[in-house]
């Protein structure tokens, strides 16, 4: 039900795309979500300003989630997604972006959860 995207300025190898699955799969459980049912993107090489600066690596996540979590869930999550990306990638906590959107319906193997 949890979807992470995550776009980047960074190149990710194959064996770092490994290393982010896992590392954002243990993450999600902090919101108390299942990593089986976990599904993630990574877009690469992407174009982002920030503060409006493309020379500094930056990044941005967009999770989202079958209903909500407490805000406190939402802000472990934060922080282990940026601590994630700024170990694996060395883009600065100051300029990872995580958007959270909750919906109440999520539809999968053709029916609804």
């Amino acid at each position: 039900m949890p979807y992470i995207s995550t776009k980047v300025t960074t190149e990710i190898t194959h064996d770092k795309e490994q290393v982010l699955k896992a590392r954002l799969g243990e993450a999600i459980t902090l919101i108390g979500k299942p990593e089986s049912f976990l599904m993630l993107s990574f877009e690469e090489n992407c174009r982002i300003w920030f503060a409006g600066e493309a020379e500094e690596d930056a990044a941005y996540v967009e999770v989202a989630l079958l209903h909500s979590a407490p805000k406190s869930s939402y802000e472990k999550l934060t922080e282990a997604i940026c601590n994630i990306l700024s170990e694996e990638l060395s883009i600065p906590s100051g300029r990872i972006y995580v958007k959270f959107s909750e919906t109440e319906y999520w539809g999968w193997d053709g029916r609804m959860f």
